[in-house]
C-alpha cells in the first residue's frame, strides 16, 4: 500500500506554478477541488429542521452531558476557535489527557468519516464517542438520558423535534440533534472558494504560486475535493519517518479499527480548511508552526526538501483556505432541577 501511495504522490509532473497560464492553473484547480457550498448539506437519514438544529446547538454547549458537568462538545471544539481547543491533546474527565489532537468540527460534515482513524461513519456516531470515553466526558447513555429527562425544557423540545417517536428522549436522538447542528458549522467564501468560482484576483501572486506547488508537488493527492482533505486514508511517513514525537509508535492509527497490517500508522487525511487557525498539527498535536508542518509533510510524505520560498508560498496558499467563521450564540440552558444527576468530578 505504501509503495502504491508513494507512486501516486511522486508520479506528478513537477512544473513551477509560474509556468502555467492563469487559465490553466484555474482549470487544474477546479478539477481537483470544489468550493464549499454556502448552506449546510442534507444529512442522510437525519432530516434537519430549525428546531432540531436549535436543540443540537443547546446540546453542543451542554456540559451536563458529561459525568463531571464541566465538559461539553464546545470544550474541545470551541466555535470561537475554528472548532478546536488549541491543545496538543484535549483535557478531559479528571484532568486526563486524550491520546490524539481534537479535529475541528468546522466543515466536518464533508469528511468521509470522523475521527483520525475514521471509526465513526458520520457526525451522529461521532457525537456518541466522547460522551462515553473515560478520558473525555466519562458518561453513560443511561445517565445522559436521565439528565435530559430531568429537565422539562429538554423534554418538551425533544417531543417536538422527534414527535413521531413514542420515546423521543434517547441517546441516539441526542446524537442526531448534535449532528444537525454541527452540519451548520461550515466556513464558505474563503479566498480559495472565490477563486474556484472564477474570481482570478481572489488569491495573491504568492498564494497562486503556493497553489501551483500544492498541486504539482503532490499535496493534492491526499488533500483534494470540497474539504481539501478528509476523504481518504494514508500512511504517515510514506518516505521518511517524521520522528517518534510526531508519530508516536504506540498509536498505530487505523490499524486499531481494521486490524489490517497495511493500516499500521494510517490516518484519515485531515481537511486543510481553516488550517491556519487550528494549530497544533497532526494527530499527535506536536507541531505548532504551519510552516514547520508544511516542511514535515514535504519530507515525510513526498520525500522532498522544500526551500524557504516554497514553504512560504504553500503556507500563504493554506491561509487562503480560511473561510467565513460561523457566528454561534451561546444558548441559555435549562436550569438544574432536584432530580438532575449530581456531577462526579473524578480525581
Amino acid at each position: 500500500m505504501r509503495g502504491r501511495i508513494l507512486a501516486v504522490m511522486t508520479g506528478v509532473v513537477l512544473i513551477a506554478a509560474s509556468a502555467w497560464s492563469e487559465t490553466d492553473l484555474l482549470t487544474r484547480a477546479q478539477g481537483m477541488f470544489k468550493p464549499l457550498p454556502t448552506s449546510p448539506p442534507a444529512l442522510k437519514d437525519n432530516p434537519a429542521s430549525p428546531e432540531k438544529v436549535e436543540l443540537g446547538r443547546m446540546l453542543y454547549f451542554e456540559p451536563r452531558l458529561s459525568a463531571s458537568g464541566l465538559i461539553s462538545c464546545q470544550t474541545c471544539h470551541n466555535v470561537g476557535l475554528a472548532g478546536v481547543d488549541l491543545q496538543e491533546t484535549s483535557v478531559g474527565h479528571g484532568w486526563q489527557k486524550g491520546p490524539r489532537n481534537a479535529p475541528t468540527t468546522f466543515n466536518a460534515v464533508f469528511n468521509t468519516a470522523q475521527f483520525w482513524d475514521g471509526r465513526a461513519k458520520d457526525l451522529a456516531e461521532q457525537a456518541k464517542g466522547p460522551v462515553q470515553a473515560s478520558v473525555e466526558m466519562n458518561n453513560t447513555p443511561e445517565q445522559v438520558v436521565a439528565t435530559l429527562k430531568s429537565l422539562p425544557e429538554y423534554v418538551a423540545v425533544f417531543k417536538k423535534v422527534f414527535a413521531k417517536e413514542a420515546e423521543p428522549v434517547t441517546f441516539d436522538n441526542m446524537a442526531m440533534a448534535i449532528e444537525a447542528f454541527e452540519a451548520t458549522l461550515i466556513t464558505p467564501n474563503a479566498p480559495f472558494d472565490r477563486y474556484l468560482r472564477g474570481d482570478a484576483k481572489a488569491l495573491s501572486a504568492s498564494q497562486l504560486e503556493g497553489l501551483g506547488l500544492f498541486m504539482n508537488k503532490g499535496c493534492g493527492s491526499c488533500h483534494n475535493g470540497v474539504n481539501v482533505g478528509g476523504n481518504g486514508y494514508f500512511p504517515f511517513g510514506v518516505v521518511e519517518n517524521p520522528g517518534g514525537e510526531i508519530l508516536p509508535k504506540d498509536d498505530p492509527g487505523r490499524f486499531k479499527v481494521t486490524n489490517t497490517a497495511s493500516d499500521q500508522y494510517v490516518f484519515r487525511s485531515p481537511s486543510l480548511r481553516n488550517v491556519a487557525l487550528s494549530p497544533p498539527y497532526f494527530h499527535s498535536g506536536k507541531v505548532w508552526s504551519l510552516r514547520d508542518a508544511v516542511t514535515i509533510m514535504g519530507s515525510a510524505q513526498l520525500g522532498i526538501k522544500l526551500d524557504q520560498g516554497q514553504i512560504d508560498h504553500l503556507a500563504e496558499f493554506l491561509d487562503a483556505l480560511t473561510g467565513e467563521q460561523p457566528q454561534v450564540l451561546h444558548p441559555v440552558l435549562p436550569a438544574q432541577r432536584i432530580a438532575t444527576p449530581r456531577p462526579e468530578l473524578g480525581s
